[in-house]
Parts: C-alpha cells; sequence; structure tokens
C-alpha cells in the first residue's frame, strides 16, 4: 500500500517586523538586525521541510513574504494571514497545498462565554487576545482539511494599572488574570472547533503557541477529554469523534526518547507550541485516513540563560519549531 507524506509545522517567530519600525515600547529592528532575522527564519524554514507552516507573532505580512522568498523550500509557498488585534501581531499559514477558503475569528461565540456561580456572574471575556485563523486546504489524496493557527494568551501577568509589579500578591492577581483569559480563550476555541470535529470525516489539525504544556488544563480544553475508560465502545465512539490527539503522545508511544520543549523560562524547559490532530490521523483509531508517523523539535538555538551569561540573538525566535510528518494512507 503506497503512502504519501506531508510535513506540517508550528513557528513562533518572536515578532516579526519590518526594519526601523516601533513594535513595543523602545522595540524594533534595525536594518541589518531585520536581514539576519530574515535569512536565519528562511534557513529554519529549509530544514524543517513543511508543506503546511502556522507562524505566530508576525506585525507585518510584507516581512513574511521576505521570509519565504529567501527560503529555498517556502518561497512557492501561498500564505494566509490574520491581521493581529489592535496593535498586537497577527497569525499566518504558509502552504503548498491549494487554499479552498478561510477564515477568521476575533470574537467568541456567545454560547462559549463563560460565567461563574451557576450563571449568574459572567466572565467578561468575549474575544481571542490574538486571531484565531482557520484554512480549509487540499491534501495530496484530495481530501479536504481544516487547518487551525492559534496563539492563546501568554502566562505574563496582567497587572493592573498603578500596583507595585514586585508585590507578589499583585503578582498572583496578574497571573490569575492571564491565566483565566486563556482559560476563556482555548473555552471558546474549543467550542469552535467542535463544528469541524463534530460528525465530519475529514481531518483537521490544530497548531500554535498555547502558552501551555500539553498536560496543563487550558491546553485540554483544546484537545478534549478522553472517555472513561469503563465506558462501552458505543459510548467512547462519539467522544473520539471530537477529539485532538497531540503528535508528542503519538510520537511518545513509537519511540523512548523525550527531548520535547520548545522554550527556556528562568531554567523551565517546556513545551508551549503543539500541533494537535483529529482522530482521521490518529495511528490507534481503525478507521484513520493517514498517521502521524514522526515528530521533530528544531530547539537546538535555544539554551538555559540562568547557566550562561548569554542571550539568544534578537533576530533569532525563542521558540522551538515543531514538525509533524503525516503519511497518508494509499488506495485500498
Amino acid at each position: 500500500m503506497e503512502k504519501r507524506q506531508f510535513r506540517v509545522g508550528t513557528f513562533n517567530l518572536n515578532n516579526l517586523v519590518l526594519p526601523e519600525v516601533e513594535y513595543y515600547r523602545g522595540e524594533f529592528y534595525s536594518s541589518d538586525e531585520y536581514r539576519q532575522k530574515v535569512a536565519w527564519t528562511a534557513h529554519q524554514l529549509d530544514r524543517m521541510k513543511t508543506d503546511l507552516v502556522g507562524f505566530q507573532e508576525i506585525f507585518h505580512e510584507q516581512a513574511l513574504v521576505e521570509v519565504l522568498a529567501a527560503s529555498e523550500r517556502a518561497h512557492p509557498h501561498q500564505i494566509v494571514m490574520a491581521e493581529g488585534i489592535g496593535n498586537g501581531p497577527g497569525v499566518a499559514l504558509s502552504t503548498s497545498f491549494p487554499v479552498l477558503e478561510h477564515r477568521i475569528y476575533i470574537d467568541f461565540p456567545e454560547a462559549s462565554w463563560l460565567s461563574v456561580d451557576a450563571e449568574k456572574a459572567r466572565i467578561p471575556l468575549t474575544s481571542f487576545s490574538h486571531p484565531v485563523l482557520s484554512v480549509d486546504v487540499e491534501l495530496p489524496n484530495g481530501m479536504p482539511c481544516t487547518v487551525f493557527v492559534v496563539h492563546l494568551k501568554s502566562k505574563r501577568p496582567m497587572m493592573a494599572r498603578n500596583v507595585d509589579r514586585s508585590d507578589p500578591v499583585e503578582l498572583a492577581k496578574g497571573q490569575a488574570r492571564s491565566l483565566i483569559r486563556r482559560a476563556a480563550e482555548a473555552t471558546a476555541l474549543r467550542f469552535i472547533l467542535m463544528e469541524k470535529l463534530r460528525d465530519r470525516r475529514y481531518p483537521v489539525i490544530v497548531m500554535g503557541d498555547v502558552n501551555d504544556n500539553h498536560t496543563s488544563v487550558t491546553t485540554q480544553l483544546v484537545s478534549g477529554q478522553p472517555p472513561w475508560e469503563c465506558w462501552s465502545f458505543r459510548q467512547k465512539v462519539p467522544v473520539w469523534d471530537t477529539l485532538l490527539y497531540q503528535v508528542k503522545d503519538i510520537q511518545a508511544r513509537l519511540g523512548y526518547g523525550d527531548h520535547y520543549y520548545t522554550h527556556i523560562h528562568n531554567g523551565h524547559y517546556d513545551s508551549l507550541d503543539h500541533i494537535m490532530v483529529s482522530e482521521e490521523f490518529a495511528p490507534r483509531n481503525r478507521n484513520h485516513i493517514g498517521q502521524v508517523i514522526y515528530v521533530s523539535v528544531y530547539n537546538d538555538h535555544l539554551f538555559d540563560q540562568t547557566l550562561l551569561e548569554d542571550q539568544i540573538e534578537s533576530w533569532k525566535s525563542d521558540h522551538g519549531q515543531v514538525v509533524a510528518t503525516i503519511a497518508l494512507d494509499g488506495e485500498k
């Protein structure tokens, strides 16, 4: 049975912006730094050898156009961009596959709004901090596939104005605000995903920076909860239909090593960047139309800055890149 393979990747670009443009207060790239960033990013793309790449932290689409032009592998790719909200960065997908249509989500679906105390106290969060991009592409076997590119709220504390930012209590409150926002975004994303996952017979891929590890509550809100082991097979089937599977977990079942980290902060090695696939690409699903067969993490440019006095160059990403290789089943 012939297998046709393709590769999907996620890439947090760490503020891709045109030169001499201030993107945060006092922060900008000189022309030389920008050239280095374009060259380094293009080199990473050539290493990744992907057919689909989801990007985060893009301030200017023209900068991404220049990155792809500098890449031997990715320069023919089509770009689908979701501009940032306000002055913030956006997300994008580049692909060598035909694009069928795309959608951009900024506001939460009303039915996904959160409340506490039996619906009496609504949490006043109704929109994403970064846009969610959904793109329908045609796979090499002619089947449609919906790809989501996401960037959920970071762990950076959301501090109130005019407070002592070193106060431990204020810091805890700021971290709690960020967690609540990320949970609200994850819940709204899950609601949007259900439209594509439930009772559909084509694959879905979610990729991006979800700003938490794969076992966190917020990440599992996106992927969904597996059915209880004691349930009957008939009860489990509709739950499996709506789950997303971490390519990290699929890889772990195929081998013994685990070197999956995409970010290092204050000595903590963490995985913030993820690729999740629907059951159509899960090897354990007896009706799969393809399988994740290998996962690579390009993190050799990262190092623990608590152990060295060096710093990661400003023109490199402070995230590792994740690539999943998927083999499509041949004709049976």
